[in-house]
């Protein structure tokens, strides 16, 4: 079958609405009629490479039970992948503040676990384990871990090679994440060092489903994240961040983001969007049926 380039001209109300609730549903962000020019320009490549004559044929191939790969494809083409080495240093000033109490609980015989969710690319995750390495090398030698999530496998699958441009680190990297690369495979690369590294575990993960690990963490980093999703969702999942944080742990948000004010009495605001979780008890209960618009059970 010939493509034709007349499929990019137009999507109908119908299937742009039923595209919208997909991707709502499959990863819980929210698609406007701002966007509609977005999605239609991001997935007309998918319409080229997959040869299929409009939108509505589209839809019915990722919406079969065939379809699963190509879901996958479609998620990958509407989430943006925006980060940075360092990004809003200041959080990365408290971590390294934190870091003396965290290596006291993991020589006391705790685990000590952190989370960068929504780990993109995988620069995050590398800022905190070089902030950490820097601030107290002997955590490369404790039980301590970074897990680093994303619900786009193939940015999972460039996190996982440890390799960047050298024209990510700017003109001035912190000297602490300059400690911790080295050359590359080809020139204009460079590559994270193997004590890095070993301290971070990518996994594809989607936050709207099941969880598969145990355990609470110490510190979660989820930063312009919650701008994509709707207050519901927000809500929801800022919930079972606080359920899987340890009373005294931390969470992280982006520059733009708030916490709501449904979950102030689970944590405490101790900087510029950085909040401290509480000892206030999660019962099933709010876990779900989520937490009422004011706050109260």
């Amino acid at each position: 079958m010939r493509w034709s380039g007349e499929a990019t001209m137009s999507l109908s109300d119908t299937d742009f609405a039923t595209l919208a609730a997909l991707i709502h549903r499959e990863t819980g962000i929210v698609i406007g009629e701002t966007k509609r020019s977005m999605l239609i320009s991001r997935l007309t490549r998918r319409l080229r490479q997959l040869m299929l004559p409009g939108f509505t044929a589209y839809i019915r191939l990722v919406t079969s039970p065939e379809g699963e790969e190509e879901r996958s494809a479609l998620i990958s083409a509407i989430t943006t992948n925006v980060t940075g080495f360092y990004r809003e240093p200041h959080h990365f000033e408290s971590l390294v503040r934190m870091a003396p109490d965290l290596l006291a609980r993991a020589k006391s015989g705790n685990r000590v676990r952190l989370w960068s969710a929504g780990c993109s690319t995988g620069q995050e995750a590398c800022s905190i384990a070089a902030a950490l390495l820097d601030a107290i090398p002997d955590f490369s030698r404790q039980d301590v871990l970074i897990l680093a999530t994303d619900i786009d496998p193939k940015v999972i699958e460039q996190a996982r090679s440890g390799e960047y441009d050298r024209g990510l680190l700017g003109d001035a990297p912190p000297l602490a994440l300059r400690n911790c690369i080295e050359d590359g495979s080809v020139p204009g690369r460079f590559a994270t060092v193997p004590a890095l590294r070993d301290l971070i575990r990518f996994e594809v993960l989607n936050l709207l489903g099941p969880w598969p690990f145990q355990g609470s963490f110490d510190v979660i980093f989820c930063r312009n994240v919650f701008i994509y999703f709707d207050d519901e969702t927000r809500r929801r999942l800022l919930m079972r961040f606080a359920a899987r944080l340890r009373a005294g742990g931390t969470l992280f948000l982006g520059h733009s983001e708030r916490l709501d004010v449904a979950l102030e009495p689970y944590f405490d605001s101790v900087g510029w969007t950085e909040y401290r979780r509480s000892g206030r008890t999660i019962t099933d209960t709010d876990l779900l049926s989520g937490l009422q618009h004011d706050g109260r059970n």
